[in-house]
């Protein structure tokens, strides 16, 4: 399972800001998820043959040195004709076809992008805190009305445990979300969650 979100919005082509929608549209797919990882950890312009030999590299889990030719031509290609494009649609990318360059825009470079990627046993961030919140409110409840066993407990201490678990939780939760984020580390989150 795969879910992906951003703190700050894009500017499309034609001076509009993205909506969420088209930001979870441009992020859809994982070739351009691939292609944002990429660029954002490049200290500029990027060949698309060089774009293409990390993606194909990344999709069949090897390194770039092993990247055979064919593979990479696929990628090449659907990048060429797809993915790039679409990119450059949503003013992320700028394509300099004479040059075969890919330059991210301002807007990619202020896009802050994470990816959540779970094991299919893991729950997302969010449930996580509606479950903890539903903990809190059990156990305050329990106090308020005297249920045996928590008889002893006070309002107060709910309120110590609460904010403290809240507090270690969104830490854990912060630093999580920094390796989760695009461009952070030298492969992308989903990459680095199959090793």
């Amino acid at each position: 399972m795969l879910s992906a979100a951003s703190t700050t919005h894009a500017v499309d082509r034609n001076g509009g800001e993205l909506s969420e929608d088209e930001i979870f549209e441009v992020l859809s797919n994982r070739r351009r998820r691939f292609v944002i990882h990429a660029l954002k950890r490049a200290e500029g312009p990027v060949e698309v043959s060089e774009l293409s030999t990390h993606v194909t590299a990344w999709e069949h889990g090897v390194d770039p040195e092993e990247v055979q030719y064919e593979d990479r031509r696929n990628v090449y290609s659907t990048l060429q004709r797809t993915h790039l494009p679409k990119l450059e649609e949503k003013n992320v990318v700028t394509v300099h076809e004479e040059e075969n360059l890919v330059e991210p825009t301002p807007e990619l470079e202020a896009l802050d992008i994470y990816v959540e990627v779970l094991r299919s046993k893991e729950i997302p961030w969010s449930l996580y805190y509606v479950g903890l919140a539903g903990v809190a409110a059990s156990l305050l409840l329990a106090v308020a009305t005297g249920t045996p066993g928590f008889t002893g407990l006070e309002a107060i201490d709910v309120g110590v445990f609460t904010a403290t678990v809240f507090g270690i939780s969104s830490v854990a939760h912060h630093v999580i979300g920094r390796r989760a984020r695009l461009g952070n580390t030298e492969k992308p989150p989903e990459i680095r969650r199959r090793e």
